[in-house]
């Protein structure tokens, strides 16, 4: 049955003690018989209404059942409103996805379903359940080391000793990155000559692993590519009326390693040797690269001077809503086309004071976000020279 649109009506019910006067909205629906109608429980109750609806329809109040009564005619002009279709896989998107990302509350509805409308056309560029992790097109990580073989023995270390707990965790992270294909397995037949330990960092209950890269980092090649200065970032951002803020999802996870680099990023745990496929922390020249990469992919939009990257921090910065929304638009149609992912967790719409690269900023000042400096200001005041 199809809705037709909503309309308001008054029913007046007799009472014995008094008619009774209700206003109701309607949803008219399409082919439903004129001489029926839709009453929610709310009034039921509230009246004491209990209807009857066999050969003849007639309603009786308060438990007495001995007097029935009739509906009274009712004549009214009419207008049906006609009800816009709802499509049912953006109130999804904005019901699931949606939820995780930190939209400004002073959006009118209407700007509000324009931003929800064109976050779904762009759906693509989110990671999601099914898609956590993109895959960035033509832009494949290379290692090249200063060194010829054979690698000194520095480069081929066995695993770290780890505590239970430790090794429980470890094999959790193994097989998570196993699952995103962030690593494989290396076979017993290859020719392994570079293996780094990792260990496992812990805060509080929370555990992470870590490769430790300081001996493949130092035969190294660097690349010198320049990272921006923060400074003049925040200048630019603080000059705009509206700034949207995301960050690429598991930003190095999803630069894909150039087949013959790997051989240079093999993990050793307590159980095997893995390869990485895709780029991971803590890899020398790794920022350079992303950095590289993404300025790359929006030449045009940086020096127009509205966007602002930060190696994996993306900043679209305007003065008008319309012209948000343009550059928005433009900027999640080059992330679907390179097939990367940000993260809606850290997605931050059309605030007028965001929090970006660890400072509050707005159109008037720049301050330091105190939740990146909460340790420091918590330790207590010296009271001594030393």
């Amino acid at each position: 049955m199809k809705a037709l649109g909503i309309l308001e009506t008054n029913f007046i019910f007799p009472h014995i003690n008094g008619n009774l006067r209700i206003t109701v909205e309607f949803v008219v629906m399409e082919n439903l018989s004129r001489n029926h109608f839709i009453l929610g429980n709310d009034y039921l109750i509230i009246y004491g209404i209990d209807l009857h609806n066999n050969k003849d329809i007639y309603f009786t109040i308060e438990d007495n059942n001995s007097q029935k009564f009739s509906f009274l005619p009712f004549k009214r002009q009419i207008t049906v409103s006609k009800v816009a279709p709802v499509n049912l896989e953006l109130e999804r998107f904005k019901s699931e996805q949606l939820k995780e990302a930190e939209i400004s509350l002073h959006l009118t509805d209407n700007r509000e379903n324009e931003l929800f409308a064109l976050l779904y056309d762009h759906r693509e560029a989110f990671a999601s359940d099914k898609e956590p992790l993109g895959e960035i097109i033509g832009h494949e990580a290379y290692i090249i080391l200063n060194i010829e073989r054979t690698h000194p023995p520095l480069l081929r270390r066995p695993a770290y000793p780890e505590s239970p707990k430790s090794r429980e965790a470890l094999e959790i992270h193994i097989k998570e990155l196993l699952d995103l294909g962030v690593i494989t397995n290396v076979g017993h037949n290859e020719e392994v000559e570079i293996t780094t330990p990792v260990i496992v960092k812990w805060h509080n209950t929370k555990s992470r692993m870590v490769g430790e890269f300081r001996a493949l980092n130092t035969y190294t090649v660097p690349d010198r590519y320049p990272i921006p200065k923060i400074q003049i970032a925040l200048t630019q951002i603080s000059q705009a009326v509206y700034i949207a803020t995301m960050d690429s999802l598991k930003e190095f996870h999803q630069n894909v390693v150039a087949p013959r680099a790997r051989k240079y990023l093999r993990i050793i745990v307590h159980y095997g040797v893995y390869e990485y496929l895709r780029m991971t922390f803590g890899i020398k020249n790794v920022p350079s690269h992303f950095q590289r990469m993404m300025n790359g992919i929006f030449p045009e939009e940086l020096s127009e001077g509205w966007l602002i990257i930060y190696i994996d921090n993306i900043i679209v910065c305007s003065k008008t809503w319309e012209e948000h929304m343009y550059r928005l638009s433009k900027v999640l149609t080059k992330i679907q086309s390179y097939n990367m992912k940000v993260s809606l967790k850290k997605f931050h719409f059309v605030f007028k004071e965001p929090k970006a690269l660890g400072h509050v900023v707005s159109g008037l000042s720049l301050g330091i976000n105190k939740n990146k400096v909460a340790a420091v200001l918590l330790k207590p005041i010296p009271q001594t020279k030393k």
